[in-house]
């Protein structure tokens, strides 16, 4: 938001939690968007060759980098005039969908905006 930014690891299915440095201004207005940056890629260590051998860990190296793929959006950042805001927090979706809130309320909880179930299947094709 106004070129703020933050950042946080997280994996699959995971919470992520305190990425630093965004705050939402005092004041919504129509327009304002949230770019969202992130990678992904191959989270677990199949495969791996230690560091002994140089030649086989570059190879391993090699092929898990040919996975990662960086991906950026920009979403709206909903209307939160009126209400408390506790930074932002983001739901990433199959299909390299993101939809970001600024709610005090904890996912599950009625109040919260956000309905996507924490796991969803990626299907075999996304819409356009």
């Amino acid at each position: 938001v106004d070129g703020q930014s933050g950042i946080d690891i997280i994996g699959p299915y995971q919470g992520g939690g305190g990425g630093c440095c965004y705050s939402t201004p005092a004041k919504w207005r129509p327009g304002m968007t949230v770019r969202i940056d992130w990678e992904t890629g191959v989270g677990d260590m199949d495969g791996f060759p230690g560091f002994a051998d140089r030649k086989k860990y570059k190879s391993w190296e090699k092929k898990m980098s040919a996975q990662t793929r960086q991906h950026s959006k920009t979403v709206p950042l909903p209307d939160y005039n009126g209400q408390d805001t506790c930074g932002i927090t983001v739901h990433f979706l199959p299909c390299d969908e993101v939809k970001v809130t600024t709610s005090c309320y904890t996912y599950g909880s009625p109040a919260y905006p956000i309905k996507e179930p924490l796991r969803m299947k990626e299907p075999k094709v996304c819409p356009k």
